[in-house]
């Protein structure tokens, strides 16, 4: 969605190399009379207050078309009309949905409130678009065997896990070796949605695939020993308070990437994770085979599971504490989903 979106923009309003330009001011960057530039200073904020990358990319996404909207002019020189004209011209020329909406709206805030450091009235006066909650995708059992039935190795392996614990697609990513407990039948989520650790259970079905991926990832952990090219990204300032952490087997990835790629925001060259997009490309097509027309994305394993156990009667707050959802009221979204269908009251038409 971010990267379609500089495409659409007004029409002296172009992407070039990567940045977001304007023919009549073509590679001109915006930078303060002293100090970093207003980019940089925005994402070194950013980092500052423990955001994720995700986060970063979309803040610094929405302030530079937020910029070059209106002719490169330093945000300082621009105010409550000329945010409210950016956001207005989103909402009725670019139909964005009320929640991209919202992300941009953020992101602007976060620049005069935390980086600019302008305290102004009308940044408290500005609508916030109201988000309409909508129900999930779920699939059913069967359709879900069909989609399994499509899928093979790892992402086979990584469906299954994403359905039988409810693990967000990036929660399962970041999985590493440490938090498979065998003994316990238990995955600790570190630093899940809000920076918050979890406990979710570990399926039996998935011990015997489990076990086969650790030894998968140990040979590749092993080769890169051998290479001298052992260590993998540890949070915060973990890599400063146990340098040779990174290179040890605790901390590699359960689902490691076949070959190494550049830390976006160190540089440094080291293994990393299995993408999320190549997930996404494979449950797509898997989808497509099984004849799924639903919707669906990896993110409905997770409505899948929180659904499929509250029809087994699992109580709402055991699910909500797997889902890892500060409100009971975000949980209860799945029960609208269970008046549907088979386990709903029966229509009256079923009587005549």
């Amino acid at each position: 969605m971010l990267n379609s979106f500089a495409t659409s923009l007004p029409a002296n309003v172009r992407a070039v190399g990567g940045e977001l330009s304007s023919p009549q001011y073509s590679r001109v960057t915006i930078a303060p009379s002293q100090g970093p530039r207003l980019l940089d200073q925005l994402r070194e904020r950013i980092r500052f207050l423990h955001y994720s990358l995700r986060t970063e990319e979309a803040y610094v996404y929405w302030c530079k078309a937020f910029i070059c909207f209106h002719d490169k002019r330093h945000p300082k020189d621009l105010g409550g009309a000329e945010v409210e004209a950016f956001l207005s011209w989103l909402a009725n020329e670019r139909k964005v949905s009320a929640s991209t909406h919202r992300q941009a709206l953020s992101a602007l805030l976060f620049l005069y409130g935390k980086v600019l450091d302008l305290n102004l009235p009308w940044l408290q006066a500005i609508g916030r678009p109201q988000v309409q909650r909508r129900l999930p995708v779920v699939l059913s059992r069967e359709e879900l065997a069909a989609l399994f039935r499509h899928l093979s190795g790892e992402h086979l392996l990584f469906a299954r896990l994403l359905y039988g614990t409810g693990l967000r697609l990036s929660e399962g990513l970041q999985l590493r070796v440490k938090d498979i407990d065998f003994s316990h039948q238990a995955i600790v989520v570190r630093e899940g949605k809000g920076g918050k650790d979890r406990i979710v259970m570990l399926p039996q079905a998935l011990v015997a695939g489990l076990r086969a991926q650790l030894a998968r990832a140990r040979d590749i952990w092993l080769a890169d020993q051998a290479a001298g090219l052992g260590g993998v990204e540890l949070p915060h300032a973990l890599e400063r308070k146990y340098p040779r952490a990174g290179a040890s087997w605790a901390w590699f990835w359960l689902f490691p990437q076949a070959t190494h790629s550049v830390d976006p925001r160190s540089g440094v060259v080291r293994r990393h994770h299995i993408y999320d997009q190549t997930f996404q490309r494979a449950f797509k097509k898997a989808s497509l085979q099984a004849g799924i027309i639903k919707p669906a994305t990896p993110h409905t394993l997770r409505h899948c599971f929180a659904t499929h156990l509250l029809q087994g009667g699992s109580d709402i707050r055991t699910v909500q504490e797997l889902l890892g959802h500060a409100d009971v009221s975000t949980t209860m979204i799945y029960t609208h989903v269970l008046r549907m269908g088979g386990w709903a009251v029966r229509s009256p038409l079923d009587q005549l």
